[in-house]
Protein backbone atom coordinates (compact mmCIF):
# COMPACT_ATOMS: atom_id res chain seq x y z
CA UNK A 1 0.00 0.00 0.00
CA UNK A 2 1.30 3.46 -0.87
CA UNK A 3 2.01 5.77 2.08
CA UNK A 4 -0.86 8.09 1.20
CA UNK A 5 -3.25 5.13 1.01
CA UNK A 6 -1.90 3.82 4.31
CA UNK A 7 -2.49 7.14 6.07
CA UNK A 8 -5.94 7.42 4.53
CA UNK A 9 -6.85 3.92 5.72
CA UNK A 10 -5.65 4.64 9.25
CA UNK A 11 -7.79 7.76 9.21
CA UNK A 12 -10.83 5.72 8.19
CA UNK A 13 -10.18 3.25 11.01
CA UNK A 14 -9.95 6.07 13.54
CA UNK A 15 -13.10 7.75 12.24
CA UNK A 16 -15.09 4.53 12.22
CA UNK A 17 -14.01 3.53 15.72
CA UNK A 18 -14.84 7.03 16.99
CA UNK A 19 -18.31 6.85 15.50
CA UNK A 20 -18.85 3.39 16.99
CA UNK A 21 -17.75 4.58 20.43
CA UNK A 22 -20.01 7.64 20.34
CA UNK A 23 -22.93 5.51 19.18
CA UNK A 24 -22.43 3.12 22.10
CA UNK A 25 -22.42 6.09 24.49
CA UNK A 26 -25.71 7.28 23.00
CA UNK A 27 -27.12 3.76 23.28
CA UNK A 28 -26.25 3.62 26.98
CA UNK A 29 -27.86 7.00 27.63
CA UNK A 30 -31.00 5.97 25.75
CA UNK A 31 -31.18 2.68 27.64
CA UNK A 32 -30.81 4.50 30.96
CA UNK A 33 -33.58 6.90 30.02
CA UNK A 34 -35.78 3.96 29.02
CA UNK A 35 -35.18 2.32 32.39
CA UNK A 36 -36.17 5.50 34.23
CA UNK A 37 -39.44 5.80 32.33
CA UNK A 38 -40.17 2.09 32.77
CA UNK A 39 -39.84 2.60 36.53
CA UNK A 40 -42.10 5.64 36.38
CA UNK A 41 -44.64 3.69 34.33
CA UNK A 42 -44.90 1.13 37.13
CA UNK A 43 -45.09 3.66 39.97
CA UNK A 44 -47.33 6.31 38.40
CA UNK A 45 -50.90 6.03 39.83
CA UNK A 46 -52.37 7.89 36.85
CA UNK A 47 -53.28 5.59 33.90
CA UNK A 48 -52.49 8.36 31.43
CA UNK A 49 -49.14 8.89 33.12
CA UNK A 50 -48.33 5.19 32.91
CA UNK A 51 -49.24 5.21 29.24
CA UNK A 52 -47.05 8.25 28.62
CA UNK A 53 -44.01 6.80 30.39
CA UNK A 54 -44.43 3.46 28.64
CA UNK A 55 -44.48 5.19 25.26
CA UNK A 56 -41.38 7.24 26.08
CA UNK A 57 -39.58 4.15 27.36
CA UNK A 58 -40.32 2.27 24.15
CA UNK A 59 -39.03 5.18 22.10
CA UNK A 60 -35.77 5.21 24.05
CA UNK A 61 -35.42 1.41 23.71
CA UNK A 62 -35.74 1.70 19.93
CA UNK A 63 -33.21 4.52 19.91
CA UNK A 64 -30.78 2.45 21.98
CA UNK A 65 -31.11 -0.50 19.60
CA UNK A 66 -30.57 1.76 16.60
CA UNK A 67 -27.39 3.24 18.08
CA UNK A 68 -26.06 -0.21 18.94
CA UNK A 69 -26.64 -1.38 15.38
CA UNK A 70 -24.97 1.78 14.11
CA UNK A 71 -21.98 1.01 16.35
CA UNK A 72 -21.73 -2.60 15.17
CA UNK A 73 -21.69 -1.55 11.50
CA UNK A 74 -18.96 1.05 12.04
CA UNK A 75 -16.88 -1.27 14.21
CA UNK A 76 -17.09 -3.98 11.54
CA UNK A 77 -15.90 -1.51 8.91
CA UNK A 78 -13.04 -0.42 11.17
CA UNK A 79 -11.99 -4.05 11.70
CA UNK A 80 -12.00 -4.79 7.98
CA UNK A 81 -10.08 -1.63 7.16
CA UNK A 82 -7.52 -2.41 9.85
CA UNK A 83 -7.05 -5.88 8.38
CA UNK A 84 -6.63 -4.34 4.92
CA UNK A 85 -3.93 -2.04 6.27
CA UNK A 86 -2.10 -5.17 7.41
CA UNK A 87 -2.31 -6.63 3.93
CA UNK A 88 -5.25 -8.93 4.53
CA UNK A 89 -8.07 -8.88 2.00
CA UNK A 90 -9.19 -6.18 -0.40
CA UNK A 91 -10.23 -2.63 0.36
CA UNK A 92 -13.41 -2.95 2.44
CA UNK A 93 -16.82 -1.55 1.64
CA UNK A 94 -19.09 -0.33 4.40
CA UNK A 95 -22.04 -2.13 2.83
CA UNK A 96 -20.27 -5.49 3.16
CA UNK A 97 -20.83 -5.22 6.91
CA UNK A 98 -24.47 -4.33 6.31
CA UNK A 99 -24.94 -7.45 4.20
CA UNK A 100 -23.30 -9.66 6.82
CA UNK A 101 -25.38 -8.12 9.60
CA UNK A 102 -28.45 -9.20 7.63
CA UNK A 103 -27.14 -12.70 6.96
CA UNK A 104 -26.41 -12.40 3.25
CA UNK A 105 -23.52 -11.66 0.89
CA UNK A 106 -25.09 -8.90 -1.19
CA UNK A 107 -26.92 -5.70 -0.24
CA UNK A 108 -27.25 -2.20 -1.63
CA UNK A 109 -28.53 1.25 -0.74
CA UNK A 110 -30.10 3.34 -3.48
CA UNK A 111 -30.76 7.06 -3.01
CA UNK A 112 -33.47 8.70 -5.13
CA UNK A 113 -34.90 12.14 -5.78
CA UNK A 114 -38.55 13.13 -5.54
CA UNK A 115 -39.16 11.81 -9.05
CA UNK A 116 -37.65 8.42 -8.11
CA UNK A 117 -34.59 9.00 -10.27
CA UNK A 118 -31.60 7.03 -8.98
CA UNK A 119 -29.10 9.56 -7.63
CA UNK A 120 -26.50 7.34 -6.00
CA UNK A 121 -25.82 3.78 -4.94
CA UNK A 122 -23.66 2.03 -2.36
CA UNK A 123 -23.12 -1.73 -2.59
CA UNK A 124 -21.52 -4.62 -0.73
CA UNK A 125 -20.04 -6.37 -3.76
CA UNK A 126 -19.96 -6.54 -7.55
CA UNK A 127 -23.12 -8.69 -7.93
CA UNK A 128 -25.07 -6.09 -5.94
CA UNK A 129 -23.62 -3.34 -8.14
CA UNK A 130 -24.71 -5.21 -11.28
CA UNK A 131 -28.23 -5.60 -9.90
CA UNK A 132 -28.52 -1.90 -9.05
CA UNK A 133 -27.08 -0.84 -12.39
CA UNK A 134 -29.71 -3.00 -14.06
CA UNK A 135 -32.41 -1.02 -12.25
CA UNK A 136 -30.71 2.20 -13.30
CA UNK A 137 -30.72 1.10 -16.95
CA UNK A 138 -34.26 -0.28 -17.10
CA UNK A 139 -36.05 2.00 -14.64
CA UNK A 140 -37.75 -0.92 -12.90
CA UNK A 141 -36.96 -3.23 -10.03
CA UNK A 142 -37.36 -3.83 -6.28
CA UNK A 143 -35.39 -0.83 -4.99
CA UNK A 144 -37.37 1.54 -7.14
CA UNK A 145 -40.69 -0.01 -6.13
CA UNK A 146 -39.85 0.02 -2.41
CA UNK A 147 -38.97 3.72 -2.53
CA UNK A 148 -41.93 4.69 -4.70
CA UNK A 149 -44.53 2.62 -2.84
CA UNK A 150 -42.91 3.28 0.57
CA UNK A 151 -43.36 -0.32 1.66
CA UNK A 152 -41.28 -3.51 1.69
CA UNK A 153 -41.02 -5.42 -1.57
CA UNK A 154 -40.17 -9.13 -1.52
CA UNK A 155 -40.03 -11.43 -4.52
CA UNK A 156 -38.55 -14.86 -5.16
CA UNK A 157 -38.28 -17.50 -7.87
CA UNK A 158 -40.51 -17.19 -10.93
CA UNK A 159 -42.38 -14.32 -9.30
CA UNK A 160 -39.36 -12.07 -9.97
CA UNK A 161 -39.69 -12.43 -13.73
CA UNK A 162 -43.46 -12.02 -13.65
CA UNK A 163 -43.29 -8.85 -11.57
CA UNK A 164 -40.49 -7.20 -13.57
CA UNK A 165 -40.56 -8.46 -17.19
CA UNK A 166 -37.44 -6.54 -18.17
CA UNK A 167 -35.45 -6.63 -14.95
CA UNK A 168 -36.48 -10.08 -13.74
CA UNK A 169 -34.96 -12.42 -16.36
CA UNK A 170 -31.60 -10.63 -16.32
CA UNK A 171 -31.57 -10.47 -12.52
CA UNK A 172 -32.19 -14.19 -12.14
CA UNK A 173 -29.58 -14.94 -14.81
CA UNK A 174 -27.04 -13.35 -12.44
CA UNK A 175 -27.69 -16.24 -10.05
CA UNK A 176 -29.97 -14.45 -7.59
CA UNK A 177 -33.06 -16.33 -6.41
CA UNK A 178 -34.76 -13.69 -4.26
CA UNK A 179 -34.73 -10.01 -3.36
CA UNK A 180 -36.06 -7.97 -0.47
CA UNK A 181 -36.15 -4.16 -0.58
CA UNK A 182 -37.34 -1.79 2.14
CA UNK A 183 -37.77 1.99 2.01
CA UNK A 184 -35.45 4.40 3.80
CA UNK A 185 -37.70 7.17 5.02
CA UNK A 186 -38.25 9.91 7.53
CA UNK A 187 -41.31 11.95 8.38
CA UNK A 188 -40.29 14.26 5.53
CA UNK A 189 -40.47 11.50 2.94
CA UNK A 190 -38.66 8.57 1.36
CA UNK A 191 -35.14 9.17 0.07
CA UNK A 192 -34.18 5.68 -1.03
CA UNK A 193 -34.22 2.00 -0.24
CA UNK A 194 -32.16 -0.88 1.09
CA UNK A 195 -32.09 -4.02 -1.07
CA UNK A 196 -31.00 -7.40 0.27
CA UNK A 197 -30.31 -10.13 -2.26
CA UNK A 198 -30.92 -13.82 -1.49
CA UNK A 199 -32.04 -12.83 2.00
CA UNK A 200 -32.33 -15.48 4.68
CA UNK A 201 -35.77 -16.80 5.53
CA UNK A 202 -37.61 -14.67 8.07
CA UNK A 203 -35.59 -11.50 7.49
CA UNK A 204 -38.66 -9.50 6.49
CA UNK A 205 -40.28 -8.29 9.69
CA UNK A 206 -37.27 -9.25 11.82
CA UNK A 207 -35.68 -7.11 14.51
CA UNK A 208 -32.35 -7.31 12.66
CA UNK A 209 -33.79 -5.70 9.53
CA UNK A 210 -35.66 -3.03 11.49
CA UNK A 211 -32.58 -2.04 13.50
CA UNK A 212 -30.20 -2.03 10.55
CA UNK A 213 -32.64 -0.01 8.44
CA UNK A 214 -33.03 2.54 11.25
CA UNK A 215 -29.26 2.75 11.67
CA UNK A 216 -28.74 3.25 7.95
CA UNK A 217 -31.30 6.04 7.89
CA UNK A 218 -29.28 7.81 10.57
CA UNK A 219 -26.01 7.09 8.78
CA UNK A 220 -27.27 8.41 5.46
CA UNK A 221 -29.26 11.41 6.59
CA UNK A 222 -29.58 12.07 10.29
CA UNK A 223 -27.53 12.44 13.44
CA UNK A 224 -24.28 14.14 14.37
CA UNK A 225 -22.18 11.41 12.69
CA UNK A 226 -24.16 11.15 9.44
CA UNK A 227 -21.98 10.16 6.48
CA UNK A 228 -23.89 10.00 3.16
CA UNK A 229 -20.67 8.96 1.42
CA UNK A 230 -20.31 5.80 3.55
CA UNK A 231 -16.53 6.20 3.82
CA UNK A 232 -16.20 6.89 0.12
CA UNK A 233 -18.34 3.91 -0.88
CA UNK A 234 -21.23 5.88 -2.38
CA UNK A 235 -21.24 6.08 -6.18
CA UNK A 236 -22.92 9.20 -7.53
CA UNK A 237 -22.40 7.99 -11.10
CA UNK A 238 -20.14 10.97 -11.77
CA UNK A 239 -18.44 9.23 -14.68
CA UNK A 240 -21.82 8.53 -16.28
CA UNK A 241 -22.88 12.16 -15.91
CA UNK A 242 -19.60 13.30 -17.50
CA UNK A 243 -20.12 10.92 -20.41
CA UNK A 244 -23.71 12.13 -20.84
CA UNK A 245 -22.45 15.68 -21.33
CA UNK A 246 -19.73 14.60 -23.76
CA UNK A 247 -22.11 12.45 -25.81
CA UNK A 248 -24.76 15.16 -25.87
CA UNK A 249 -22.28 17.57 -27.46
CA UNK A 250 -20.73 14.95 -29.74
CA UNK A 251 -23.95 13.83 -31.42
CA UNK A 252 -26.05 16.95 -30.85
CA UNK A 253 -28.81 15.57 -28.64
CA UNK A 254 -30.37 16.45 -25.32
CA UNK A 255 -29.08 15.27 -21.95
CA UNK A 256 -32.01 12.89 -21.42
CA UNK A 257 -31.51 11.33 -24.84
CA UNK A 258 -27.77 10.94 -24.26
CA UNK A 259 -28.41 9.14 -20.97
CA UNK A 260 -31.00 6.91 -22.64
CA UNK A 261 -28.45 5.96 -25.33
CA UNK A 262 -25.84 5.05 -22.72
CA UNK A 263 -28.34 2.91 -20.84
CA UNK A 264 -29.46 1.20 -24.04
CA UNK A 265 -25.88 0.40 -25.04
CA UNK A 266 -25.09 -0.95 -21.57
CA UNK A 267 -28.11 -3.24 -21.71
CA UNK A 268 -27.31 -4.42 -25.24
CA UNK A 269 -23.67 -5.10 -24.39
CA UNK A 270 -24.57 -6.72 -21.05
CA UNK A 271 -22.23 -4.37 -19.22
CA UNK A 272 -22.51 -1.42 -16.83
CA UNK A 273 -23.29 2.19 -17.62
CA UNK A 274 -19.91 3.09 -16.09
CA UNK A 275 -18.13 0.86 -18.61
CA UNK A 276 -19.95 2.55 -21.50
CA UNK A 277 -19.18 5.96 -19.98
CA UNK A 278 -15.47 5.17 -19.84
CA UNK A 279 -15.52 4.23 -23.52
CA UNK A 280 -17.11 7.54 -24.41
CA UNK A 281 -14.69 9.56 -22.28
CA UNK A 282 -11.80 7.67 -23.88
CA UNK A 283 -12.96 8.88 -27.29
CA UNK A 284 -14.36 5.64 -28.62
CA UNK A 285 -17.02 6.10 -31.33
CA UNK A 286 -20.59 5.72 -30.22
CA UNK A 287 -22.55 3.59 -30.57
Amino acid sequence: MEPQGYDEALGLVSTARGRASRALDRAERAAAAAARHEHLAVSDPDPDGRKFHTHVAQTHRRSAACHRSFAVLHAAFADRTSAWVRGKGSRPRFMTGVAEALGTASAAITLVDSAQNQLAVAVSDEPALSAQDLEFVLGEGPSRDAAYERRPVHSAGEQIERRWPGYGPVFTSMGFTSVLAVPLETQAGCFGSLAVFDARAGLLGSTDLAEVTAALTRIVLLGPDADPELYGGTDHRDIVQQAVGVLSVRIGCGIADALALIKARAFADETTTAAIARRILNGDPYP
